[in-house]
């Protein structure tokens, strides 16, 4: 087996081609090329970006794949998005980029040069097995998944080399130089650079994906305008969902329904959603990542929403609100909310630059600690509730107060510790501040009118000179201002 099998896929109910069929559909195409124009999103800033990576690993070959499909059932593939490190490296987002690669070809020990190994546009007829590929194949054929661009047009739209995917198997045989794989994304590779003769070419120690990770932490100013459009477009989504809530209410699995009207939004405005999105009523919501959403709709009792909408170019919002599904919060429902909104404040005033990253979380977290303690929920006073060798607040708040954002909706993810948790903050960092409290509905710790209410407050903020930029601040977070937002939406 190579790195790349040929061959076409077809469905196992396909009808048969006879020799008439194939030969009359390789003829008589008119030619269809792209606009000589157009440029990936980011065009202008992607080199720059491969030269940071270039820097870091001066002579080694460094290979990073998009991925590969996976079946969701049968014959039916999961809608592909592209690795984020490819994307932010590339500028192309689309699903046409199923099994390709980006290779850093070392030119010397101080630079590499980008090239793309591609699956160019089918060829229509002449070649015996591709020529049938745009009208037979079901994964990769233009006529059942669209247009792909041929190699010329790839090299212009994003101005690095490109060859044909297929001359990728040549990267692992014979002499080659020091090699690193981004390796958890495409199995083919990953084998391949297991085999016998390739292993000790092969670095797989996670530095590389670490350093893909740290590169990306502080975002130029183009990602935090993509950043911000996600936002923009994520708030429209809240409007959809609260002018929703009458239908909803009525229909039993609310939950799902208000799911959809944000993912409709999602749809028409980027590529879809970043993540799941948690539509969770009532005691469900202090299910940290509820994303089963087949719950009805208490008019009595929370809404916690968390959802964002991604953009084409695959940068992600990520905002919680909790809202009372009667318009109005009960006294009960809005002693906790402000609770959480004094934590999430004291959160954002933590944020800036040479500020620990932990800061903010120990700075939301000592307010939560406080309020339980003056609730008389905690065993101990909330200074021994915050000790590193207790930490018995956390059974009603349990996770961290935040996280970086960007291509991941938990941006980053594989950088070091010393680089991200226990790092500083710095000038375009952009991260959510998301305390809550999950006050389980089954505690017996809790009074009783307590249990079952989740809150969670999530924003998401941009590092400025001088402090944070609220970038979701069209929503609000106040409990005059959400109840005054809803009885506007709602009429």
């Amino acid at each position: 087996m190579t790195l790349r099998q040929t061959g076409l896929n077809t469905g196992s109910h396909d009808l048969p081609v006879s020799a008439a069929l194939n030969a009359f559909m390789g003829t008589s195409w008119a030619p269809t090329p792209l606009p000589t124009d157009d440029r990936v999103p980011g065009y202008a800033v992607t080199p720059g970006r491969r030269s940071r990576l270039s820097a870091a690993f001066p002579g080694e070959r460094l290979i990073v794949p998009a991925g590969t499909l996976k079946v969701r059932s049968n014959d039916c593939d999961y809608r592909f998005r592209p690795h984020s490190a490819y994307a932010w490296l590339t500028g192309l987002t689309g699903e046409d980029q199923v099994g390709h690669v980006l290779v850093l070809e070392p030119t010397g020990p101080d630079g590499h040069e980008p090239v793309l190994y591609l699956r160019p546009r089918s060829p229509r007829g002449g070649d015996p097995v591709r020529g049938a590929e745009f009208f037979r194949d079901r994964r990769y054929g233009e006529f059942w998944v669209g247009r792909r661009p041929d190699l010329d047009e790839a090299a212009r739209l994003t101005g690095v080399r490109v060859v044909h995917l297929d001359e990728l198997e040549k990267l692992f045989t014979g002499s080659q130089p020091a090699t690193r794989v981004l390796t958890g994304v495409d199995p083919a590779l990953d084998a391949a650079a297991g085999r016998p003769g390739a292993a000790e070419l092969t670095q797989n120690d996670g530095l590389f994906a670490a350093v893909l990770s740290e590169l990306r932490l502080v975002k130029d100013a183009w990602e935090v305008e993509q950043l911000q459009l996600s936002v923009d477009h994520t708030v429209l989504g809240f409007e959809d969902v609260v002018r929703a809530l009458p239908t909803a209410l009525r229909h039993h699995r609310g939950e799902r329904w208000i799911e959809g009207v944000f993912n409709l939004r999602a749809r028409a405005e980027g590529n879809g959603t970043g993540y799941e999105t948690i539509a969770a009523s009532g005691a469900h919501a202090c299910v940290l990542h509820w994303i089963r959403n087949d719950g009805a709709l208490d008019p009595n009792a929370l809404l916690l929403f968390d959802a964002g909408v991604e953009t084409d170019t695959l940068y992600t919002a990520d905002i919680t609100r909790t809202l009372p599904l009667g318009g109005t919060f009960t006294p009960v429902q809005r002693q906790a909310y402000e609770l959480v909104l004094a934590a999430q404040q004291a959160g954002i005033d933590a944020l800036r630059p040479g500020a620990r990253f932990r800061d903010f979380h120990a700075a939301a977290a000592r307010v939560i600690a406080e309020g339980l303690a003056d609730w008389g929920v905690l065993p101990v006073s909330a200074e021994e509730a915050l000790a590193d060798d207790s930490g018995v607040f956390r059974r009603y708040t349990l996770c961290g107060t935040g996280h970086m954002l960007g291509l991941d909706v938990h941006d980053c993810a594989k950088a070091r510790a010393e680089t991200y948790l226990d790092g500083v903050l710095e000038e375009g960092h952009v991260l959510t501040v998301e305390p809550g409290l999950y006050l389980q509905p089954d505690d017996e710790t809790l009074p009783a009118e307590l249990r079952g209410l989740g809150i969670r407050i999530e924003d998401d903020l941009v590092i400025t000179a001088d402090g944070a930029r609220l970038m979701s601040g069209a929503l609000p977070r106040t409990v005059p201002a959400i109840e005054a937002w809803m009885a506007e939406l709602l009429g």
